[in-house]
């Protein structure tokens, strides 16, 4: 199989496409012919030696999203029989044209996405999903602020805040990608030049401050979302992207009776991440299917520029979803 490898932690000219063995599933395992992966913050962290994988997911093969068509099954696979098209998330290894997964982990891809619309779904809607619904407990009718909402998770989670019927704010630091979050549903728009929203979001709610916070990028805005925040809100951090430190103004929080939640995909046990599937196919694959929600593809990449497509993610020029093409 061809995959691109991580020499060693560093910049993107680390990463190099290298043809290793085939791999075999084991058992309950089915192995996968990626067509496309997402290119995602934690795979840039992962190059760069901050955030290693998990045990038992290699260590040198960024990736965390795919689509792809099953082409080998392992002993005691009982869900799929081979060459069924696929899609999903896995804890690394995506970057490559042969992928092994759970047969629970892997999820049907709906007829009705091309292969690039559906590369660009699991990591995003279901970090935003499972951020906003299960983890912030979002219900219709609620005021919720998305931060980065250009970026892949956060015009997931404005698409899904607005198919349940929420007020959505939005934070960007360029107006142009707000401009495009309107079409996908968001309400009220802030360009947020030094991390200052605070007073913004207060006026855009009436004095109220918003219900749900789904948070990607943490560090100094993490004071300036819990004064933003109404009593009772519930502010899940997913990214860090400003930093991985924060001071707490813990007499706010404590007024208004804030939950602070942290939460990730990849690190959790083979139960949550086969729940996490059952979310996709269940919830986001249906809407999907009906247009209810829909995946944002900025640009695609040949996986053998898998070093440009990391220079252009760190750039901060995409909006939504940046993939890598394994069939060329």
């Amino acid at each position: 199989m061809r995959a691109v490898v991580i020499r060693s932690p560093g910049g993107p000219e680390v990463l190099e496409l290298r043809d290793l063995p085939d791999p075999e599933p084991p058992h309950g395992h089915v192995r996968i012919r990626v067509h496309l992966a997402g290119v995602n913050r934690a795979d840039l962290l992962q190059r760069a030696g901050f955030y290693p994988a998990p045990p038992g997911v290699p260590a040198d093969i960024p990736g965390l999203e795919y689509v792809g068509t099953i082409d080998a099954i392992g002993p005691g696979v009982t869900r799929y029989s081979g060459g069924e098209r696929v899609y999903g998330i896995v804890a690394g290894g995506a970057y490559a044209d042969r992928l092994l997964a759970h047969e629970r982990e892997v999820v049907p891809a709906p007829a009705a996405l091309s292969d690039e619309d559906a590369a660009a779904v699991p990591e995003a809607f279901l970090t935003a999903l499972d951020a906003l619904v299960v983890r912030g407990r979002l219900v219709p009718g609620e005021r919720v602020l998305v931060h980065a909402a250009g970026s892949g998770v956060g015009t997931a989670g404005v698409q899904i805040a607005r198919a349940l019927g929420c007020f959505v704010l939005g934070t960007s630091r360029t107006a142009d990608k707000l401009d495009r979050c309107r079409e996908l549903g968001l309400d009220e728009g802030i360009v947020t030049p030094g991390g200052v929203f605070a007073a913004e979001v207060l006026a855009r709610t009436g004095g109220a401050g918003v219900d749900v916070v789904l948070d990607l990028v943490g560090g100094a805005y993490v004071p300036e979302t819990i004064a933003a925040a109404a009593k009772k809100a519930r502010i899940v951090v997913v990214g860090l992207t400003a930093g991985a430190s924060a001071q707490l103004p813990l007499g706010v929080l404590l007024q208004k009776r804030l939950e602070i939640i942290g939460t990730v995909l990849r690190s959790r046990p083979i139960e949550e991440k086969i729940e996490a599937a059952k979310l996709l196919e269940r919830t986001l694959s249906p809407w999907l299917s009906r247009g209810i929600v829909r995946p944002v593809v900025d640009r695609v990449f040949p996986l053998s520029e898998a070093a440009e497509a990391h220079r252009y993610v760190a750039s901060n020029v995409s909006f939504g979803k940046v993939l890598l093409d394994a069939r060329s």
